[in-house]
């Protein structure tokens, strides 16, 4: 059996904007040729598209960086560097993307064929015919382009099903399933023979769904015990469930005592026990199963829950239980995509920091100062003039001058050092 995979890490970036260029027109008897600096090009996107050729993780196993390509730089004579090629994943559909760190949902690719984009390039820089002006008619500095983070993803396979059936293991879900579907699950007399989600097409009637042969549960799946976490996930998507139960008790299990325990698990794992839901009293055809479907319907009795006998083993009673599945979906809203996360790509709070060092000096730092500072020719006069405007037009000096920078104070920026000018 290929083994499945449903959680997985990977490393992802953008591509960078390429660099404004700094050029000058030249050309035979044209002495003073105006600034003619192309921009950057823009840096490829990260991309994500559910593809139904894919049914698990296992792919990102062997292949966990995807980093979307540059854009070029832009070059003399107006020219514009060339846009960076944008990285394409695939992934089954039913896949969601979180923040490894924050843990936040950033997509659902929950149709097949959706497109997504998770990341976008940088931007490209201004190259220097953007900079000139009637007094500054030769500047000599352009922008670099923006530069993009790697940023670390958690990929969720949470298996897109109508009916889920859930149960112990060994309680008959997957002959369950080979009964009522096509699909051919791996069946064996042992538990936890189920290693991954198995699917298949029910037609009844005038109706079909998807229903889920999710694996075995246990007690304190819910706390990741056994192969709990691995496989509540999968419930997500259902829009209701089949709790499957040996009514029969031939593991020397009472089967109301399983009720509860699987009941309390759905209840613990994001409160799927209040998910629509019947019930499969299977194995009917062993001794024993008569006085306990009694107990079970003295039990659920004024619950609403119904309950279908069925036998996976002489395959009695399934065209009834499908038919309640059926007539239930009918009557249950569409699914829907779990809830995306605004995505918060530049850090939280101020685009700059400002600091007192040990040696009494004011340290700047941030994402708006590394851009800036590699956007300067500090050869250049009118390029410093530029980096001065954008500090005040930031709120740095502000800043500095609120937290005790005086005439003469020392400022730190990256490894540049300047004496603070009110």
């Amino acid at each position: 059996m290929a083994l499945f995979v449903d959680v997985v890490k990977i490393l992802v970036k953008a591509g960078d904007g390429g660099n404004g260029c700094v050029s000058f027109h030249r050309e035979k008897y044209v002495q003073a040729g105006g600034p003619d600096g192309g921009d950057g090009g823009r840096g490829g996107n990260i991309v994500f598209v559910a593809s139904e050729r894919m049914h698990t993780l296992m792919d990102f196993r062997f292949e966990r960086k995807f980093y979307a390509e540059s854009g070029a730089d832009g070059s003399g004579n107006r020219c514009k560097g060339k846009s960076g090629a944008d990285t394409v994943i695939e992934v089954p559909p039913g896949t969601i993307v979180r923040d490894a760190e924050t843990g936040r949902l950033l997509l659902d690719l929950y149709k097949p064929e959706e497109r997504k984009v998770l990341l976008y390039g940088g931007n490209g820089g201004f190259g220097n015919m953007h900079f000139a002006t009637p007094t500054r008619r030769a500047p000599n500095f352009a922008k670099q382009g923006i530069k993009t983070q790697p940023r670390q993803v958690t990929l969720e396979l949470k298996s897109i099903a109508d009916v889920g059936l859930v149960g112990f293991p060994n309680v008959g879900k997957s002959t369950i399933l080979s009964v009522v579907t096509s699909a051919r699950p791996k069946i064996a007399n042992y538990h936890f023979t189920t290693l991954q989600p198995n699917l298949g097409i029910v037609r009844q009637d005038e109706d079909s769904f998807v229903l889920a042969d999710i694996p075995g549960l246990v007690e304190g799946a819910a706390e990741g015990v056994g192969l709990g976490h691995d496989f509540l996930r999968h419930v997500e998507r259902t829009r209701m469930l089949i709790h499957v139960l040996d009514i029969s008790g031939s593991e020397s299990r009472d089967p109301l005592e399983d009720f509860d325990a699987i009941m309390k698990e759905l209840k613990q794992y994001g409160n799927l026990a209040t998910r629509p839901m019947i019930v499969a009293a299977n194995k009917t055809d062993l001794p024993g199963s008569e006085e306990n479907l009694a107990r079970l319907r003295d039990k659920l009795s004024g619950t609403g829950v119904e309950i279908y006998p069925v036998s996976a083993a002489t395959r009695k009673g399934f065209p009834e239980l499908m038919r309640a599945a059926a007539a239930m979906l009918r009557q249950l809203p569409p699914p829907e995509p779990f809830f995306e996360e605004e995505d918060l790509l530049v850090e939280e709070g101020e685009p700059f920091v400002v600091e007192r060092a040990e040696d009494g000096a004011y340290e700047v730092s941030g994402p708006a100062m590394e851009h800036l500072m590699g956007s300067v020719n500090f050869d250049d006069d009118e390029s410093m003039n530029f980096f001065h405007r954008a500090l005040r037009r930031l709120g740095v000096i502000d800043e500095l001058r609120a937290q005790g920078a005086g005439e003469g104070s020392t400022v730190r920026i990256d490894d540049m050092e300047f004496d603070f000018v009110d």
